[in-house]
């Protein structure tokens, strides 16, 4: 299978740069130089997506808020940004992981392959959980409450499906985030909190049953 991965940078030299090695590793390549027209670009239906932060008119955080919804692949942030807030704040508009400029070739490279083993992995999956009222398909991605679907991002449903998969057991949030993110979160770790807050109040409207619980000290677990 030949994985294609849409690159967006207004960065011509970049462009060319990254398009020449994935190309020799047998991906297809596709290039936006903008976020209006990486937006066009989504009906080639990638497989992940190389995201700049910093471009003109439409940045990279604003392009992954709106295309979040329409597209399931892996969404990475490539950005010379090195303040804690920025990353927290692409992860919270719906990227997947981010690496700093300048980076490895061959870092930038396990990331993706890290990303799309992790995408075949959900997708061969053909389980259910039912717990009362919750219903959570692993297949399909998705969270339901009385029949009610919640409104979740990819990162969102990925703590519920990580938890959920190992009811009673308490994990601390740098465990949470490296286990949903794929990589090191030391330093991220609140971006747990603000998660896990969006998903209690989005199922509080639902229900008033609690299913994920803090242990104070030590983290969060799924309750049985």
């Amino acid at each position: 299978m030949q994985y294609k991965i849409l690159i967006v940078d207004d960065d011509r030299e970049m462009l060319k740069m990254l398009k020449s090695f994935f190309e020799i590793k047998k991906y297809s390549i596709f290039t936006a130089e903008d976020g209006m027209e990486a937006m066009k670009m989504l009906a080639v239906n990638p497989d992940i997506i190389l995201l700049d932060v910093n471009m003109p008119q439409l940045d990279g955080m604003e392009v992954c808020r709106r295309i979040r919804d329409k597209v399931a692949c892996p969404i990475l942030f490539l950005t010379a940004r090195v303040d804690e807030q920025d990353r927290v704040n692409g992860l919270l508009s719906g990227g997947d992981d981010y690496i700093l400029k300048p980076f490895s070739l061959k870092e930038l490279e396990a990331r993706i392959t890290a990303h799309l083993k992790r995408e075949e992995r959900h997708t061969t999956k053909s389980e259910y959980r039912f717990q009362g009222e919750l219903l959570i398909d692993y297949t399909a991605k998705t969270v339901q409450i009385n029949e009610n679907d919640l409104e979740l991002t990819k990162l969102e449903y990925g703590i519920i499906e990580f938890l959920s998969m190992n009811p009673g057991l308490v994990f601390d949030k740098e465990r949470i985030y490296e286990k949903v993110c794929g990589y090191d979160a030391e330093g991220d770790s609140r971006v747990v909190t603000e998660l896990i807050r969006r998903i209690r109040k989005k199922m509080s409207l639902q229900t008033e049953n609690e299913y994920i619980e803090t242990v104070w000290g030590m983290g969060y677990k799924w309750i049985k």
